[in-house]
């Protein structure tokens, strides 16, 4: 008796535990669906709010924080950055007018406004052929090369040339959703010998959505 009281205490508990698990939500498959179709519909966003834990990397030397970020389609962006509760980075951008406290040099500058303002609108490319490799659609122009899950279209991997010459590489995992939309949560932009790692934490989209 004490045996099948046992056994029955289990399966209760392991119902319970089951039934109390969060179910994990199965990312859409857009497969015969016109991929323009699908990246217009995130037109309606013009602008992203989020919070995110950040990992700053330059040579051999690394700085951790948390980042409060508003940015606009146009690359408008409010970006603040707090390491153990103390604002140690602002950054503001309007109208292509940069400015921050502390300042910073012209790299920095390039991966915290224009390398946020691609890796986050990574839909918002213009004039774009696209090729299809292998599981990825391709979109190319002038200036950036996006790379897009086939099955789900969302981003991979992204190529942004700067009018330096120089080039952003962006990288993207664990997918998330808020609301209706589907974004990366990890997000990688690397530029030069700069590196910036983000781990979004929260993400919210302003318009109609």
């Amino acid at each position: 008796m004490r045996a099948l009281s046992s056994l029955c205490l289990l399966s209760i508990s392991l119902i319970f535990l089951f039934s109390c698990a969060p179910k994990q939500v199965e990312i859409p498959s857009y497969e015969g669906i016109d991929i323009r179709e699908v990246l217009s519909a995130k037109n309606a966003i013009s602008s992203i709010d989020t919070t995110f834990s950040i990992i700053y990397e330059k040579d051999d030397s690394e700085m951790r924080g948390e980042g409060v970020l508003n940015i606009s389609k146009n690359g408008d962006l409010n970006l603040r950055i707090y390491s153990f509760g103390f604002l140690v980075l602002n950054v503001v951008s309007e109208n292509g007018v940069i400015k921050s406290t502390p300042r910073i040099d012209r790299n920095k500058s390039e991966l915290l406004t224009r390398g946020l303002r691609d890796c986050l609108f990574w839909w918002d490319i213009q004039d774009y052929e696209v090729d299809e490799k292998d599981s990825m659609y391709v979109l190319k122009n002038f200036s950036r090369e996006v790379c897009l899950d086939k099955k789900t279209v969302l981003p991979i991997r992204q190529l942004v040339t700067l009018e330096s010459g120089k080039e952003l590489h962006i990288s993207y995992g664990d997918m998330q959703k808020m609301g209706d939309v589907w974004y990366p949560s990890k997000i990688t932009i690397e530029l030069s010998q700069y590196s910036v790692k983000l781990k979004i934490k929260d993400m919210s989209f302003n318009g109609n959505v």
